[in-house]
């Protein structure tokens, strides 16, 4: 009878509770076969999520199936190559941008969403739309107007700046694809900017981070992103001065946590 050559990790059971890569044991000095391929396969997932090519259309076509009005623009990075080695043209918009904005007849509006690329294009195209939809209800709860949604290519979350200045835009929303991890290529996250100007120190963003089924999920980040923008609003500050207690019932006024009030288990229980 052949040996067993694997040796398995008495930390196996932990597995269940994580998706990191623990307890993966060893075939002689390397990895089992399995692990090793499943390294490879999200190694090839992250950067796949880095390199896939933006779908504006795709998104711009399902948001005004949402009733939601949006505009393109895109960075000075001319391409992915160039976004990745220059991040400093990520940050600012290019010419023909600067014209669309100008032109777009935006009426003044409160909260300005804007919807970017970032390092994963694999979490946009998954994450954005979603995310959206479960957030604008809560638009109306607290009586904020937004202006139409701007989709932004090759994008750095600077790039909010820009165009929430010549917008004029009180508070810009900037979600944007993560770094993608090797558990995770397909995190969406958000940044929250007060009144925002080009050179706006990151002191001065709310971020809310790994945002998708497996992390943080859209309704829970929905409520997040409401309560940010209402006590925003109150103190007319973002960063850090804008500590974030939305977790804490006391510290809910207006707006109030959807998923919890429409949960068919809370209301089992209330009845």
């Amino acid at each position: 009878m052949a040996k067993n050559v694997l040796t398995y990790n008495p930390w196996g059971g932990l597995k269940q509770y994580t998706a990191a890569r623990i307890a993966l044991g060893r075939a002689g000095a390397g990895l089992p076969t399995d692990a090793w391929l499943g390294f490879k396969l999200s190694h090839a997932q992250a950067k796949d999520a880095v390199w896939l090519p933006f779908e504006k259309e795709r998104i711009a076509e399902a948001l005004r199936n949402a009733g939601l009005a949006s505009l393109n623009v895109a960075s000075m990075a001319a391409n992915r190559q160039e976004y990745l080695t220059r991040p400093d043209l990520g940050k600012r918009l290019n010419t023909q941008s600067i014209t669309t904005l100008r032109n777009a007849g935006a009426k003044k509006a409160d909260v300005l969403l804007v919807i970017g690329d970032g390092l994963s294009s694999t979490a946009m195209h998954a994450h954005a739309v979603p995310f959206v939809r479960c957030f604008m209800p809560y638009l109306d709860d607290l009586n904020k107007t937004a202006y139409p949604i701007v989709i932004a290519e090759n994008a750095r979350v600077a790039l909010g700046d820009e165009i929430a200045q010549m917008l004029d835009a009180e508070i810009v929303v900037m979600l944007i694809g993560e770094r993608p991890g090797l558990t995770s290529p397909d995190s969406m996250g958000i940044y929250l900017s007060w009144k925002p100007t080009s050179g706006c120190p990151d002191s001065e963003r709310n971020c809310i981070s790994n945002i998708r089924p497996e992390g943080l999920t859209y309704d829970r980040a929905a409520f997040k992103l409401a309560w940010l923008i209402e006590n925003a609003f109150a103190i007319r500050r973002t960063g850090i001065e804008l500590k974030d207690l939305s977790d804490d019932p006391q510290y809910h006024r207006l707006v109030q946590p959807r998923f919890i009030k429409h949960s068919p288990i809370l209301q089992d229980i209330n009845n």
